[in-house]
């Protein structure tokens, strides 16, 4: 059986802030003169969508998933599982998916999948399981991502900027695909590296049996450099693994679509594994690292573009830290 992405759709919230006025807010709450553009020039993002303070991770994911539904005629009714794959979500709980399910009127079998910035991969991939294991037929996976509530509001000074800054990158953003058997193509190839002995090296601590109360830990803090510096040693074998189990290289592919922390963070990408940089679609620079939602927007925003044979090779990069690969041929 082939397993494959019939429908994909994307929200945004309406609110767009620029990095500058947002650098503003940051610098006037915390007393501190930032130099100009500091924000700007140190991430390669221009803007971001916030959501509004009434705007949950599950209207976004509610928004998109109403939209891949309808482009492909189906039914809630049609769907038997429904996967919410997302970093953050509205509570601890219940699932959240129980909250998009209630929504949209579906009774699939509802669960919440988490894995920082693989979230939405880690969906699809599991949703692909199920079903070649007879555990399902028709999966919707949808991700609805508010980083942007992470983001510190002042800083007390810049060292806390340093371990802060990457929560400023963040902007949110929700994405929704159909997965379902395909008489051709689908998803020819999955892999997956995990190294969780860095899993201290960011993220959000707050919430669970740790630090379950307190605003300071429901902030995101990292070690952006570090991590950085980690993605580069790692993951070039992952890209190397994939063209050597598939026999595919660069110009096999239509797109290469790529988890984006900052333009910086990509340009490093470029330079590392050789990809054409006609062949990314480039999101960071205008709407920021929106988390698990940044692969399902770029896909969205291809598939357009994209015809019956056309392979797409998407590369995830989370926290914790895990990599993915996974490798989409248009039906």
């Amino acid at each position: 059986m082939n397993v494959g992405i019939t429908g994909i759709a994307y929200a945004l919230p309406a609110r767009e802030v620029p990095t500058a006025e947002l650098q503003r807010r940051v610098a006037t709450a915390s007393g501190l003169m930032l130099p100009p553009r500091m924000f700007e020039q140190a991430s390669g993002i221009r803007r971001r969508r916030i959501a509004a303070d009434d705007e949950y991770a599950s209207d976004l994911a509610i928004d998109a998933a109403t939209k891949v539904l309808a482009e492909a005629g189906r039914d809630p009714l049609d769907i038997d599982l429904l996967l919410f794959a997302s970093a953050t979500r509205d509570m601890t709980e219940p699932a959240t998916a129980h909250v998009v399910q209630a929504a949209l009127g579906s009774r699939a079998h509802a669960m919440d999948i988490t894995n920082a910035c693989n979230s939405f991969l880690n969906g699809i991939d599991l949703a692909r399981s199920m079903i070649l294991a007879g555990r399902a037929g028709r999966a919707l996976v949808v991700t609805g991502e508010t980083p942007t509530r992470a983001m510190r509001p002042r800083l007390d000074g810049l060292a806390q900027a340093r371990s802060a800054f990457a929560g400023f990158t963040f902007g949110d953003g929700g994405a929704a695909v159909l997965v379902e058997p395909v008489a051709t193509g689908g998803i020819l190839d999955v892999d997956t590296e995990t190294h969780s002995e860095h899993w201290a090296a960011g993220g959000i601590f707050g919430g669970g049996s740790r630090h379950p109360r307190g605003d300071e830990h429901t902030y995101f803090t990292g070690d952006g450099h570090r991590l950085r510096r980690i993605f580069e040693q790692i993951g070039a074998g992952l890209i190397e693994r994939v063209a050597l189990r598939t026999g595919y290289g660069w110009d096999d592919y239509a797109k290469v679509l790529v988890h984006q922390v900052t333009l910086p963070y990509l340009d490093r990408f470029v330079q590392v594994t050789g990809v054409p940089r006609d062949k990314l679609e480039i999101t960071v620079t205008e709407l920021g690292n929106m988390a698990s939602a940044t692969l399902g927007v770029q896909l969205a925003r291809v598939r357009p573009q994209l015809e019956a044979g056309d392979r797409v090779l998407l590369v995830g990069l989370g926290g914790g830290v895990s990599l993915m690969t996974m490798v989409w041929e248009v039906s």
